[in-house]
């Protein structure tokens, strides 16, 4: 069967998890997941679930991309921090819904690899960096929202200072028995922050500062 038909399935299936955005549904619909993976897994491109890509990092599953994309509360006008480009399946589902991404990547050879495709699909409002993601992207900042693609045992407290009064934060963090949640932070004015808990997850883990490649 074709990948539109499989493409279709899949936003069936998000629509029946409970991905409400049309405009979420609309930009993963849009964005050709094929073109983020391993030709050796071609077939399972629209499956929803995870898939292993270079330097032993993973491509998240469909339903988390929109889940913690839905979450956000995106608009055109916005500008969003993304902490682990890995495949830059996210970040090019993300160019669809804000006015900007900045995307910032420890591996340089994942990081090389999503230039391309983000050239090759001509997308164009998207802004990436080698670099240590924990750290964000200070001379970027502040940012409307921040998603983070890899579960560290607390949140930088770098990301959190370059969020925006209002701004949301996304991310996976590890739980004290040993598991991971996704968490979502909103910033008050008064630099106060709430936080509550999504649903349990798993992520490579959020490491500082930049790979060693061979």
């Amino acid at each position: 069967m074709s990948d539109d038909y499989h493409k279709i399935e899949l936003i069936m299936s998000l629509r029946n998890r409970g991905i409400r955005d049309t405009r979420v549904l609309a930009a993963i619909e849009r964005i050709p997941r094929e073109k983020f993976i391993n030709p050796v897994f071609a077939e399972q491109a629209y499956a929803d679930q995870s898939l292993p890509i270079e330097c032993g990092q993973t491509i998240s599953q469909p339903y988390i991309v929109a889940f913690m994309t839905e979450k956000l509360r995106l608009d055109d006008r916005m500008k969003v921090l993304e902490v682990g480009t890995g495949s830059g399946y996210q970040a090019a589902v993300l160019s669809h819904l804000c006015r900007r991404v900045y995307t910032i990547e420890r591996y340089r050879t994942l990081l090389r690899d999503a230039e391309e495709r983000f050239a090759e699909l001509r997308i164009s409002n998207i802004t990436s960096m080698a670099g240590d993601g924990t750290k964000g992207w200070p001379s970027q900042a502040p940012f409307d929202r921040i998603i983070v693609t890899a579960a560290g045992k607390t949140l930088p407290p770098a990301l959190l200072e370059q969020l925006r009064p209002g701004g949301i934060l996304v991310a996976p963090v590890d739980t004290d028995s040993g598991d991971q949640e996704l968490i979502r932070v909103i910033a008050g004015d008064d630099g106060s922050y709430t936080q509550e808990s999504l649903l349990p997850v798993r992520f490579v883990p959020l490491v500082e500062g930049m790979a060693k490649e061979m």
